[in-house]
């Protein structure tokens, strides 16, 4: 599901079972992420697939990349594994207002 920044921080702050997941490469990720995700890159193939799995499903995703682009691609892959509540951040990092720290 897309959600607004706003929507996704609101929700995201509400939720005791959030967890953040950053997409991005290991590159990206070291450049500056938001706080208390967690890296797996999308690119990675089968290693992406393998560590989704190994996820709880019964907690809230809030999924970015740079734009949300691939976050958007990891909620759809997320869904067909079995995850209810995978939540992209429309427009990614790049159009992030809140803190950005460092990983």
């Amino acid at each position: 599901m897309n959600l607004t920044q706003e929507d996704w921080v609101s929700q995201l702050n509400t939720d005791p079972n959030a967890v953040i997941l950053d997409v991005r490469t290991e590159n990206e990720f070291s450049e500056g992420i938001i706080a208390n995700a967690i890296n797996i890159d999308i690119n990675s193939g089968q290693q992406f697939v393998n560590a989704i799995e190994a996820l709880d499903k019964e907690k809230n995703y809030f999924i970015y990349c740079r734009s949300g682009m691939r976050s958007a691609k990891a909620c759809e892959i997320m869904n067909q594994l079995g995850f209810e509540n995978a939540y992209n951040l429309t427009g990614g990092i790049m159009e992030w207002e809140g803190e950005v720290v460092a990983p």
